[in-house]
Formats: C-alpha cells, structure tokens, sequence
C-alpha cells in the first residue's frame, strides 16, 4: 500500500492567489463537465462538454504551471508544478468561486452555468490579455478564442431549453434560481484584487459585473427568462471556505495522485 502523499501549500502572495483563483476556477468546472463523459442526452453534447473540459483543463494547466512559477519568485523558494497544485493541495487552498463546484445537476443546469462561467471567463480573458504579466497576456490571447465558443455553444443551448417543451423550460427555471445566487461571488473585489489592479496583472472582479449582467439580461430574455432580484447570501470559495461538495469531488480527483505518489506512466 503505498503512502499518502504530503500535501504542498501555495503562496499566499497576491499575484500568485490572483492567479489560483483563475486556474481553480478552469480546474474545478472542468472536473463537473467531466462527469458528462457518456452521460449528456445526445451524442454530439457528450462530445462537446468533454471538450469543454478539456479546453479548461488546458487554461488550468497554463494557469498553475505559472502559479507554481510565480510562488518560487515571490519568496517560495521551490517551484511547484501544475500536478502538485491540482492534486496536493488540502480544500482550503483551492480558490474556485463555489459557483462551479456545486454538483453537475442535469443538462439544464450544466448548460446555464457553462453559459454564466463562459460569459464570465470571455469578459475575463479580453481584460488578461493587455496583462502586465507577459506570461498571462499569452494564456489569455489563446483562451479568450476558447471562451467565446464556448459561450455561444452554451447560449445557444440555454435559448433552446427556454424555448422548447414546458419541461424544459421549467428545468431552466430551476436552474437558474438555483444558480443566481452564487453569481455574486463573481464580482467581489479583495486585496488579492487591488494588488493586481494596482499591478497590472488583472482587473478587479468587480470591474467584469456590467458587461456579465449586460450579456446575462440579453440571453435570458431570449430564453424567455426574467433576470432575479440579487440577494444577500454570499458564497466564500474565493477565499477557500467552500461548500460540503468540493471536498467529495477533490477525494475522487485526488485518489491516484495520493495513493501511488509521483507515479510514473
């Protein structure tokens, strides 16, 4: 039986928890969107969702290689590389938004969050990509492409859904009162983000609110949907304090990485 692997901490220097945020993000909704590989409802979805994933597992990829690069300048003294990142960190230490850690739902609500992140990451990557850091301008110039497919792939599918059967439009109602109130953690700014912003590395949170609300009202009011009122609740994944879903998702993805520590295939 082979030993438990040591978890790793990042840094917790700003630029480096800037970029984890982003990274985690990618990381975390790709591992729900994986859990569609041979289930989606047709054929050509569950392809599409699959690579989906696997565009975001190459955003995270990028993302973490430089997180573990950044930590090593700022102090950290070792250079981290994206497996031990994503795979030997403890729960605090991811930074997702709970947003995409929530569980994958049905086809409904995968389609309206992919629609929710896609909008969001496509408003993100445009800011990146004049980032003062040359390293993220790069990853950003290249996702950016990713991101709006993938927007329109999921917009296209949330209008369907809003204007199909009674069904389905009921289910796209669930889902997004479900969804909308973890959509505020998307637009909270910190010192993390008043660091990058005063930096250049990225743009504070906050700053991608209007064009995501702008996006959003258009597209459900093409589905057929009414915008809800925002609410108090605050969800903290950010910050790592998440919900009881990321822990059973990360023993799974982190089971053969633990288990058979720094295997070799």
């Amino acid at each position: 039986m082979g030993v438990r692997q040591t978890s790793i901490e990042p840094s917790r220097a700003p630029p480096v928890q800037y970029v984890l945020r982003l990274a985690d993000l990618c990381l975390i909704l790709a591992q729900r969107l994986g859990e569609w590989c041979g289930h989606a409802p047709i054929l050509e979805e569950d392809i599409a969702l699959t690579n989906t994933a696997l565009d975001l597992i190459g955003q995270a990829r990028a993302l973490l290689t430089h997180a573990g690069r950044l930590g090593a300048a700022q102090g950290c003294g070792v250079v981290l590389d994206e497996d031990q990142l994503a795979f030997l960190r403890e729960e605090r230490d991811y930074l997702n938004p709970t947003l995409v850690e929530l569980p994958r739902g049905d086809f409904a609500f995968t389609t309206l969050r992919n629609a929710m992140v896609a909008t969001w990451l496509t408003h993100m990557w445009q800011h990146l990509s004049a980032s003062s850091d040359a390293e993220v301008a790069g990853i950003a110039a290249k996702a950016v492409k990713e991101a709006r497919y993938h927007q329109r792939h999921a917009a296209d599918w949330v209008v369907r859904l809003g204007d199909g059967t009674a069904e389905s439009k009921q289910r796209l109602e669930e889902a997004l009162h479900e969804l909308w109130p973890y959509t505020a953690e998307l637009f909270e700014s910190d010192t993390v983000d008043e660091h990058a912003a005063a930096s250049g590395l990225g743009p504070r949170w906050s700053a991608l609110r209007e064009g995501w609300f702008a996006q959003m009202r258009v597209l459900l009011s093409e589905a057929g949907l009414a915008m809800p009122a925002e609410g108090p609740f605050r969800s903290t994944g950010r910050s790592g304090k998440h919900s009881e879903h990321l822990g059973y998702l990360l023993t799974d993805m982190q089971y053969l990485q633990r288990a058979y520590p720094g295997g070799a295939w």
